[in-house]
């Protein structure tokens, strides 16, 4: 396997998702600046596919009109960014098939991983607010029982739960997932 060279120049997300499309692996962009995602290790993986069945199912049980995507699909902060989160949900109507940016998420989550801890805690974070859409964002430990739920409160206020037990309870849209269904018993 053959090492992908990044791109030298800097991007706009407009040019970045049509490069993105022709390139083997995960990218990012994040001022411009195209990042590869690295490897996951197992752990990674396996929490990240249990939230997005734990939110999928919660969605179903509640019958509410949203909808729970893995991985692969992009969210465009600005004019220079875009991340691709390990899992989010959007409310509304379905996406069209060759849909490839989620415009309105209201739920993102990021597992964290050794290489990329620092940004989701911090640069993310902040980020992901400036989308008016985003109510929760979740940052995941894949090796602990520890998710840190941020949630939009009143006018710029975040407000961050540390959770090691029971669940965490999204409203808006009205739904929860049990940390049992992540992390196992």
């Amino acid at each position: 396997m053959s090492a992908v060279a990044l791109p030298q120049q800097r991007m706009s997300a407009q040019e970045f998702l049509a490069w993105s499309q022709t390139q083997a692996g995960r990218y990012e962009l994040a001022g411009g600046e195209v990042f590869a995602q690295a490897a996951e290790r197992a752990a990674h993986a396996k929490v990240k596919f249990r939230i997005a069945m734990a939110l999928h199912n919660a969605i179903r049980s509640k019958g509410l009109p949203c909808h729970a995507l893995p991985d692969g699909m992009a969210v465009r902060i600005d004019a220079d960014t875009v991340f691709e989160p390990d899992a989010q949900v959007y409310c509304g109507p379905e996406l069209p098939p060759d849909t490839i940016i989620v415009e309105s998420p209201i739920i993102v989550v990021e597992v964290l991983s050794p290489s990329t801890g620092k940004n989701d805690a911090l640069g993310k974070l902040a980020a992901y607010f400036r989308l008016p859409s985003v109510a929760h964002y979740l940052i995941v430990s894949p090796d602990a029982r520890l998710i840190f739920h941020h949630a939009r409160g009143e006018g710029a206020t975040i407000l961050t739960r540390v959770v090691r037990e029971g669940a965490v309870a999204f409203d808006p849209p009205g739904l929860e997932i049990a940390l049992a269904d992540i992390y196992g018993e």
